[in-house]
């Protein structure tokens, strides 16, 4: 059959598209466009398409109720007049996003939408437009934040049924991965056609990698990410759980991002290394002019210590994520206290040159939405900078016990969230409290569930 020649039109977006994206391409003809929007979860949502039905100026829509559902699928009831009309939201494709879905098996786009009210008003509710809300805040003081993050997750023998422990995988040796190998290159190599398969849909991305290291628990891998702009980093996690979890499908095991999937091994984090530049000289402003750490850095970590517990819920999304986060945790700080080179500190300042000093974000969970979570911690250095609130003192020693130390459970930390007027109207109310009631009822949802450690203890015993 003839292959119809292609409109101008056609022809115009499609050479637009990223060059990354036209290298995969290499002459074959597109045959699927996948508009996709994050959700509340951080998880890919939309519509695909024939790419002859996709134009980049084209309208397109979904319901807005899909942000009114639990991670289980649940729909929760709130106070929102209307609520079930269920109303069309549009999606907007963001161009500069388009990227190649590698593990197709014909050639696919898929490009991230931003999402807009009939009207045209940004959607307060979408993560994407919550984190645009707080850069805009500091590109009005002229700052422009600059962020890093570190990726860890598990690869895992397959689980298909929920009842049973995740087990690590068989390596290429044929036996489990081992913890405790740290940093360890063979443990690395175990896992080799995972990490290969990993580096081809970044490169097929267009995305360029830091490190990939072996991270303390069995199977449990680290990816850290280029510094850059926030909302494109927070667009490339997005993408990476994607392509990870793919990348890990395709050779015959899973990839997980839960905070804490395996009793006894250590949690898996989303470490957040943040700086901020001044917009008109391109300087780091928590660098002073002889190289001493300036205010703005010292108000920076005073913010982050004040409104990080307020939106713990943000950065530790579920009610695995409190596993994570223990008073002895070295790799999972549950405090908020500060100091240089110091992992045992939930705010840590890598060693580095003066004009590279950032801090560190260290008690965010992997299971967390990456746009709200880069949004919860710039917001809160934010307002630290803002209202000039200067830090506690730094600390000299390990921290394996503080005084205030982050809240224990999802329903301590909702209680927090719901009390933080400040912080919540940077953020928007409507997303925060649409944000809280899905949470609540995750929580309480959880509440009704009965554990296999209950029915092994208890049945019989009590």
């Amino acid at each position: 059959m003839r292959t119809p020649r292609k409109a101008k039109s056609d022809a115009d977006w499609l050479s637009n598209l990223p060059e990354a994206f036209l290298d995969f391409l290499d002459g074959r003809r597109l045959e699927e466009v996948e508009c996709i929007i994050p959700d509340l979860a951080g998880t890919s949502r939309g519509k695909a398409m024939p790419s002859y039905k996709f134009r980049p100026d084209e309208t397109f829509y979904l319901p807005i109720s899909l942000f009114y559902q639990t991670i289980s699928g649940e729909y929760v009831d709130m106070e929102i007049n209307n609520q079930w009309l269920e109303k069309d939201v549009v999606l907007v494709p963001d161009m500069a996003t388009a990227t190649a879905v590698p593990w197709a098996e014909d050639a696919t786009l898929q490009v991230i939408c931003d999402l807009q009210t009939r009207e045209g008003d940004p959607l307060t509710i979408a993560p994407r437009n919550v984190l645009r809300k707080v850069l805009g805040l500091y590109a009005d003081r002229g700052w422009r934040p600059v962020v890093a993050p570190e990726l860890e997750f598990y690869l895992t023998k397959p689980n298909t049924d929920p009842n049973e422990p995740i087990e690590p995988p068989l390596g290429r040796t044929g036996r489990k991965g081992a913890s405790r190998q740290v940093y360890s290159m063979a443990a690395v190599d175990e896992y080799g056609p995972v990490i290969d398969t990993i580096y081809d849909y970044a490169e097929d991305h267009g995305f360029r990698l830091d490190t990939v290291i072996q991270e303390g628990g069995a199977g449990q891998i680290e990816i850290n990410l280029l510094h850059g702009d926030p909302l494109k980093l927070a667009d490339q996690v997005f993408y990476f759980k994607r392509s990870i979890r793919e990348a890990a499908l395709k050779n015959g095991i899973f990839a997980t991002f839960m905070a804490k999937p395996i009793r006894d091994e250590p949690g898996s984090a989303m470490h957040l290394h943040q700086s901020v530049l001044d917009i008109a000289s391109g300087k780091n402003i928590f660098c002073a002019a002889d190289g001493a750490a300036s205010d703005h850095f010292s108000h920076f970590i005073g913010g982050s210590q004040i409104y990080l517990m307020d939106l713990v819920p943000l950065l530790a999304p579920y009610v695995n994520s409190y596993r994570r986060i223990t008073v002895d945790g070295q790799s999972a700080p549950a405090n908020l206290e500060w100091a240089s080179d110091n992992r045992t500190t939930g705010l840590r300042i890598p060693h580095g040159k003066p004009e590279a000093r950032r801090v560190e974000n260290r008690v965010t969970g992997m299971d967390c939405n990456p746009y709200l979570a880069i949004a919860a911690s710039l917001a809160a250095g934010y307002l630290g900078m803002v209202n000039r609130i200067e830090p506690r003192p730094a600390v000299e020693v390990e921290v394996w016990e503080a005084e205030d130390s982050l809240p224990v459970n999802l329903g301590d930390a909702l209680d927090l969230f719901e009390e933080a007027t400040e912080i919540r109207a940077v953020l928007g109310e409507e997303f925060c409290q649409l944000y809280g009631d899905i949470k609540r009822a995750e929580n309480e949802e959880y509440q009704r569930e009965i554990s296999p450690w209950e029915r092994q203890h208890l049945l019989l015993n009590v």
